[in-house]
């Protein structure tokens, strides 16, 4: 025991000192912390040195290699392209959950999405929290959601339940409240292992890394993505509707492709007569069941406003990876087109029945909350 802590130690000196592992051996470490083997003051040492070095794509794949293999319940839906949609949260400029929303609309245009998200850490509202609120049964069993995706065409694995990482993951992301390496490993282990994704990130400088550790990881087809503020001063792990947006995108064949996008890119100046975007107009609400309340609205097609464009950008890149539409200009048209029908609607509807131990409860939570979003004022 004491030889292991003296080479885990070591390990976390080279960490300390700015000096890159292998893949392999971040594996090792964090293998022992996912099976609480090393000292809590050893654990918290290593999140905070390789997240302060800067994780290689080799060191975030070797601690996403760790938590899939040691700590990952498995499952394998029947279903073929499918797609996650996440974002790593730590970034400076605090939004709604986006992601998720672009993600029911995907999948109500025919996209499979397999969601791993978690409870707030950084933000005000996560993504598992927005989830519950709306209906969806986000403690079930890992079978229930592979039910979901193959019934419903969109499920989510609660990173933090231990139905889903039985070992360790959880136990860490409850004691700690700052971003770490977890955040994006953590999300990379996916018990569905989709092999296509959108992936938001909270930096420029990790756009290029993550982009290289899934294809390592062995995705064939995904864009990670960084937003920023209008001036450039904050950031966002999303699309952005306010100035640029940096992209990695793998192509088939395995090519990494590195280019910007702006929101001319998706056609909302010339086709929907795209207003320049306050940023407080998608600040998350303080409350979470104005916060479900403001989701909704966007969701039911009541908005129609600067969320649901916000939303419409960052389905179409899920579109486009998703192989249902050429171009991001057609996946927003395409979105919008899902909100505006109310088929998005109907998805998170066909979500909240299929991903629930009690679908009639499930299904009154959301009926409820919808009752409340068409009396209230936006």
């Amino acid at each position: 025991m004491e030889d292991d802590m003296k080479a885990f130690g070591s390990k976390l000196d080279d960490l300390i000192r700015g000096k890159d592992l292998s893949r392999g051996v971040v594996r090792e470490m964090f293998s022992q912390v996912l099976m609480n083997e090393q000292s809590e003051a050893h654990q918290g040492a290593f999140l905070a040195a390789i997240t302060a070095k800067g994780a290689t794509p080799e060191e975030i794949a070797g601690s996403w290699e760790a938590i899939y293999e040691l700590d990952t319940a498995k499952v394998c839906p029947r279903v073929s392209g499918l797609v996650e949609n996440c974002g790593t949260g730590m970034d400076s400029l605090q939004t709604f959950n986006i992601s998720t929303a672009a993600s029911i609309v995907a999948a109500a245009a025919g996209v499979p999405m397999a969601k791993h998200g978690s409870r707030a850490i950084t933000s005000q509202c996560g993504t598992v929290d927005i989830l519950e609120s709306l209906g969806v049964d986000v403690e079930c069993d890992v079978s229930l959601v592979q039910n979901s995706i193959e019934r419903a065409g969109i499920g989510i694995f609660n990173g933090m339940s231990p139905k889903v990482h039985p070992e360790g993951l959880g136990r860490i992301l409850s004691r700690i409240q700052f971003g770490t390496i977890l955040n994006i490993a953590g999300s990379l282990a996916n018990p569905a292992l989709p092999k296509y994704a959108v992936r938001g990130v909270c930096s420029e400088e990790l756009v290029l890394p993550i982009a290289h550790a899934m294809k390592e990881i062995g995705y064939l087809r995904a864009m990670v993505v960084h937003g920023q503020s209008r001036d450039g001063s904050k950031g966002m792990d999303e699309v952005s509707p306010f100035g640029k947006t940096f992209v990695a995108e793998i192509c088939e064949g395995g090519e990494i492709l590195q280019y910007e996008l702006s929101p001319r890119n998706f056609g909302v100046e010339s086709v929907f007569g795209f207003e320049p975007m306050d940023e407080d107009a998608i600040l998350p609400a303080k409350d979470r069941t104005e916060e479900a309340i403001n989701f909704l609205s966007v969701i039911c097609g009541k908005e129609k406003g600067p969320r649901e464009n916000v939303v419409c950008m960052n389905a179409a890149p899920i579109l486009y990876i998703g192989g249902r539409a050429k171009d991001l200009e057609e996946g927003f048209s395409i979105s919008k087109k899902m909100i505006q029908s109310g088929k998005a609607f109907e998805k998170l509807g066909h979500w909240v029945r299929e991903q629930n131990a009690s679908p009639e409860g499930g299904a009154e939570r959301l009926r409820t909350l919808a009752e409340k979003t068409l009396n209230y004022s936006v």
